[in-house]
């Protein structure tokens, strides 16, 4: 079982993509794609007067803030065009996707947080009106449903609360970390518009010195050193993820030839453990 995240930002070419997985399905071994719409929400908020907001958390993290306008346009990108472009590109390719939000049949459940903390101007803000939260629970029964009826899922954000059953965002890396856990899934690529974790993102991207190729979670204490902005949560949720034994997991590029194969034979950025313990390094 792989577990693939692709992401939404500006530049990525889903058709490398889902050849790839077209060819990896072929040969027997099992996908669940997870995907994202960030910019296409960006822009789409924004045409409709109510453009996105980002907060950065007092750990520093940033993500958006979900307001119910704000959720009912990411639910028209993520569960609508972009969710229904990506299962139509694999069948079209002979891949028979079935494509869900992570609401439906509480696929993603976990807390709701309907606050957030944030730093504004350097002071500490509370933010009230949010609806985000964190994927602590996968019904996996419904996924492995599907993948033996011959079916392979395409899972996007919005979650389920655990509480209220409102449907909440969730971090898409993190939501595909805590499915690849559950799903016992022997690797996780997570793909995007840059070839993995760069030392400095201003400086070329194509320069082999510049991109950090592994990340041992056993000797490494600081795993977050070359983090910058977003990139904060995915590697949280890579850590997450080996730390609840998934083997290893991959970001690389969405835009190279058989993205998937080639993150699968290292080229990335590969986190993993070599000595079976992970040295502490939790964020928020």
């Amino acid at each position: 079982m792989i577990i693939v995240k692709t992401g939404g930002a500006k530049g990525i070419d889903d058709g490398p993509v889902l050849d790839d997985i077209r060819q990896l399905v072929a040969s027997g071994e099992p996908v669940i794609l997870v995907h994202g719409g960030s910019e296409e929400t960006n822009e789409l908020a924004s045409r409709l007067g109510h453009p996105p907001r980002f907060v950065t958390s007092i750990s520093g993290f940033v993500s958006r803030f979900t307001d119910q306008r704000t959720m009912e346009i990411f639910t028209m990108v993520y569960c609508g065009r972009r969710n229904k472009a990506l299962v139509e590109g694999l069948q079209q390719r002979g891949v028979n996707a079935v494509g869900l939000s992570g609401a439906d049949g509480r696929i993603f459940e976990g807390p709701i947080k309907t606050s957030v903390k944030t730093i504004d101007n350097g002071k500490k803000v509370v933010l009230h009106g949010d609806h985000t939260g964190k994927v602590s629970k996968i019904n996996t029964a419904l996924l492995e449903l599907l993948i033996k009826g011959g079916y392979m899922p395409v899972l996007t954000p919005p979650a389920i609360s655990e509480e209220t059953s409102q449907l909440m965002n969730v971090d898409g890396d993190r939501a595909a970390a805590q499915l690849a856990v559950a799903m016992k899934a022997k690797s996780l690529v997570i793909l995007s518009n840059v070839p993995g974790l760069l030392r400095d993102v201003n400086a070329d991207w194509n320069d082999p010195e510049n991109l950090v190729t592994t990340i041992d979670l056993g000797t490494d204490a600081d795993p977050y050193r070359f983090a910058q902005g977003r990139m904060k949560k995915k590697i949280m949720g890579a850590v997450e993820a080996v730390r609840d034994g998934v083997g290893r997991v991959i970001f690389a590029s969405a835009n190279r030839q058989a993205p998937i194969t080639s993150a699968l034979q290292g080229h990335g950025t590969v986190i993993s453990t070599s000595t079976g313990s992970i040295v502490q390094a939790d964020g928020d």
